[in-house]
């Protein structure tokens, strides 16, 4: 965890990047989901390259919805089938 790991508190991140602690506490307990906003604040605040994080944040997501779902790994492989197919699509 990265404010953790820099020794900080939740309102110290949380005072930095003006917003509240308590969204703050349930981005990190993955009960809320950051803004692209937040997450690009939040990279900017630990000095991290935004498009990391933004995986970083995605990735969890995903995870996070197959582990709730009791989904197996297959559901990743025909995701991504969907992705290269709405991509397609999207630049005809």
């Amino acid at each position: 965890m990265l404010r953790e790991n820099a020794g900080l508190t939740l309102r110290q991140v949380a005072n930095s990047l003006a917003t509240d602690v308590s969204l703050l506490a349930k981005i990190e307990r993955n009960e809320r989901q950051p803004t692209k906003q937040l997450i690009n604040s939040i990279a900017d605040f630990f000095n991290i390259e935004k498009e990391i994080l933004f995986e970083e944040f995605l990735s969890d997501q995903i995870a996070y919805k197959i582990l709730n779902e009791n989904a197996n790994l297959k559901v990743l492989k025909v995701a991504e089938k969907k992705v290269s197919y709405l991509k397609a699509i999207r630049n005809v």
